[in-house]
């Protein structure tokens, strides 16, 4: 098998990966990257194939299980890199704090910073979407949730934004130490404190009905996904949706027209323009056939959910934007932004509601939204696990 170094791709790769997709899912639905040192991860590109690995038991999300190191294992146990029963019992502590109705009940709070938001960003008539409101907005929201001080979110970006999309390992390894520590101190600080109510809090507290309770190590693991997870997804949601309405007028015009089709729109934004473009880290247990291509066991597995959301074998007319979709017959078909299986997003709900109102407000609020013509070309997010840009410049 030929080895694919997308670094042959260049730049272009990284603004427009998808006729590069098309192009490898025409010749088979995995294939083997080249790696800094000679062969690096198998890449799923096929919808059916990706689906059916990301809930395969042969593949496994711990490296540990098959010998190699995990990078973020600083962290200790977190639902991102275990297996069932392990991750079963660490999700069930945690998945009753992000059921749909539980996210329902933060809507006002999400509605008042969103327009505190748009209140200090609209007066100056042109801004950065990202710095004004899809970053701020669900950093706000999770901290808040988290009990985490919001006078350090701007640190805590600066190391999310190299975990998720690092421009060097060891910026990478320094960001995750660093975040490690600060959230060592935070728990210590909430354990030896005053009785609160945010999550931290309640998780410290909380024991499941046979009296199961979350570790130090667990209770780090839970903290860092949330923190990562809880807001990476949400910022970039956000902005790709605003970039995929403003490339498609005739749609803007009808979603500013009936809001009903917003929903409809963030789904679209997700199959078209997700906020993840391949799922983290999989291990083959043994060999793993996909086609005519076995893996063999030990290897790391990456699942092109971008590609595979673009696959015309399961969506027709792939490459176009419609907002209409998942109402349409015979187009609506799952797409896999959050993922499939025991690892679906936990987080889903609360992104899905973030972006809701967040564009709604600015929509209502901006009747002239458009690129700002003078901000030159965007500046693409690099690697291979999140899809946007690290600023969206506007003008209303």
């Amino acid at each position: 098998m030929t080895l694919i170094d997308l670094a042959d791709y260049g730049p272009d790769f990284i603004a427009n990966p998808f006729p590069y997709y098309a192009k490898l899912r025409e010749t088979g639905p995995v294939h083997q990257l080249k790696g800094p040192d000679g062969k690096g991860a198998w890449l799923v590109v096929g919808y059916e194939e990706g689906r059916g690995a990301l809930t395969d038991p042969r593949l496994t999300k711990s490296s540990a299980a098959v010998g190699k190191e995990q990078m973020d294992a600083m962290f200790g146990p977190h639902v991102l890199a275990l297996d069932p029963p392990d991750h079963t019992r660490l999700r069930k502590l945690v998945a009753p704090e992000f059921t749909a109705r539980r996210v329902e009940h933060l809507r006002p709070r999400i509605q008042r910073i969103t327009d505190e938001l748009l209140d200090a960003m609209l007066p100056a008539g042109r801004g950065d979407l990202v710095d004004g409101l899809a970053f701020p907005l669900p950093i706000i929201v999770i901290c808040e949730l988290l009990g985490v001080p919001l006078a350090d979110r701007d640190v805590f970006r600066s190391w999310s934004n190299e975990i998720v999309a690092p421009t060097s390992p060891a910026r990478a390894h320094e960001s995750l130490a660093a975040l490690c520590a600060y959230l060592d101190e935070l728990i210590e600080a909430k354990r030896s404190g005053e009785s609160a109510d945010d999550l931290l809090s309640t998780l410290l507290r909380a024991r499941a009905e046979d009296g199961d309770r979350l570790s130090l190590d667990e209770l780090r693991g839970w903290a860092y996904v949330l923190l990562i997870a809880g807001h990476e997804t949400s910022v970039n949601l956000i902005s790709n949706a605003v970039r995929s309405l403003l490339a498609h007028p005739v749609q803007l015009a009808e979603v500013r027209a009936d809001f009903g089709l917003l929903d409809g729109a963030i789904e679209e934004t997700l199959r078209y323009e997700g906020p993840v473009e391949t799922s983290t880290m999989r291990f083959t247990r043994e060999p793993v056939p996909f086609g005519d291509t076995v893996i063999p066991a030990g290897e790391m597995v990456l699942v092109g959910l971008a590609s595979a959301d673009r696959d015309p074998a399961r969506f027709p007319d792939p490459d176009t934007f419609d907002i209409r979709r998942s109402t349409t017959p015979g187009r609506s078909q799952s797409h896999l932004a959050f993922g499939h299986g025991v690892h679906f997003c936990l987080g889903a709900p609360l992104a899905r509601l973030e972006a809701r109102i967040a564009l709604r407000s600015l929509l209502e609020r901006c009747p002239d939204l458009a690129l700002d013509p003078d901000a030159g070309p965007y500046e693409w997010l690099p690697g291979l696990l999140i899809r946007g840009v690290r600023r969206l410049p506007l003008r209303w």
